[in-house]
């Protein structure tokens, strides 16, 4: 560890959590993050004071442009974007078919799209459905089911001067894989492909560069590290300026304004502001931008999940009953696991009766669950780690799995 490397207070952070006193062991981070008091402070106080719709020349429409200004340069800085290249909506799912309805206004018959097994639906489906509205051609990037890898060099034989995107995950919710999207990125846009990268789940546990990753669009959902249930999908604005997405007539035609569609959650804008600004806080008193804040904290965090994540991950390994789907090399603190002669359900409403909060199912994961056979006995259960679990939950949790004979 370098000499400037700083160390998570976990004891201070989890004083941030109201949701934290329940007393559960919460293990289901990958479905959204508990949400800490500022950022429910932040929404609480935007519900107390007038705000009109934007556009106005009165105090109540000044504040709904603040609160919209404030949440688009909170996700640059998440990201290393600019502000106005962020669109905002209310989910990533919802965002992601509104690019491809306005990208598939560019597209012929016989153009291809690249989608991934690794993915989550919201990153597939959509794609998948343009292409077949359109007549184009959808290949797919495999996984290595022993492994859990997306191998970059299979998007050699995947990408042609037909390629128009490729649809790819900065870390999968359902098995923690973090594939190299900059290597598959630099491969498509050398046939001109456009690059799409969900980093929805990835946003909670890394520090995130749009520009090292060289995605051209990067979609997030700020329920995934504490905020609030807003979408944000982030471009240059060059590149939006080209594309036209369905409209109403008197909505707004600039950039981003143009793809968000209806009057906003203006109050919700103030929690995602305000769940950044958490993030970037995580470690106290470091120097700096909000953004070098970020790049600081996210890093503690990283190193911090990386510790407890390891030795979760080898506890269960070493467990006869347990079986741990994948073991990808780079990961966030997330995996899927099996348990001989119980169903998922079963699984989970045992943990549930100790006192832990895991998901069963596929995660909208269902291609790389199919393609792993756990479909076929209902899925898997998701153990995810954030930055508020500690050691000792860590422990408690491998109690309770041993325990499950």
């Amino acid at each position: 560890m370098s000499s400037g490397a700083r160390l998570l207070d976990v004891a201070r952070v989890r004083g941030l959590f109201p949701g934290l006193s329940d007393g559960l062991l919460h293990a289901d981070g990958p479905g959204g993050a508990l949400m800490p008091e500022s950022v429910v402070r932040a929404v609480s106080q935007a519900m107390r004071v007038p705000i009109a719709n934007r556009g106005g020349v009165f105090a109540s429409s000044a504040r709904a442009e603040q609160l919209v200004s404030g949440a688009r340069s909170a996700i640059a800085d998440l990201v290393g974007a600019s502000p106005a290249g962020v669109v905002l909506g209310p989910n990533l799912t919802t965002l992601t078919y509104t690019f491809a309805r306005a990208l598939g206004k560019h597209w012929r018959a016989g153009d291809e799209i690249v989608v991934s097994r690794l993915d989550h639906d919201a990153n597939v489906r959509p794609w998948l459905q343009i292409a077949a509205e359109l007549g184009m051609v959808v290949k797919w990037a495999e996984v290595d089911i022993e492994t859990g890898e997306l191998p970059d060099w299979q998007y050699d034989d995947l990408l042609t001067d037909r390629t128009r995107l490729v649809a790819v995950t900065a870390a999968s919710s359902a098995i923690g894989t973090c594939p190299d999207v900059a290597a598959i990125a630099q491969r498509a846009h050398r046939v001109g492909a456009l690059v799409y990268v969900d980093a929805a789940h990835a946003a909670a546990h890394m520090p995130l560069d749009v520009i090292d990753l060289e995605a051209d669009f990067l979609a997030l959902s700020a329920y995934k590290w504490g905020g609030p249930h807003v979408g944000a999908v982030i471009a240059h604005p060059g590149l939006l300026e080209e594309l036209r997405p369905d409209k109403l007539v008197p909505a707004p035609d600039r950039v981003p304004d143009r793809f968000e569609q209806g009057t906003p959650p203006f109050e919700l804008y103030a929690g995602v502001a305000a769940s950044v600004d958490h993030l970037a806080a995580l470690c106290a008193d470091v120097p700096g931008t909000r953004r070098n804040r970020l790049a600081v904290s996210m890093e503690a965090v990283a190193r911090y999940e990386a510790r407890l994540f390891d030795w979760l991950d080898d506890a269960l390994r070493s467990m006869a009953h347990v079986q741990v789907l994948g073991s990808p090399q780079y990961r966030t603190p997330t995996m899927s696991i099996t348990v001989s002669r119980m169903r998922p359900r079963q699984v989970a409403r045992e943990l549930a009766r100790r006192g832990v909060c895991a998901w069963d199912g596929d995660f909208y994961s269902r291609e790389l669950f199919d393609a792993i056979g756990a479909n076929e006995a209902g899925g898997a259960v998701r153990l995810g780690l954030m930055h508020y679990n500690t050691p000792e939950e860590v422990g408690h949790l491998i109690d309770h799995v041993s325990a499950l004979r």
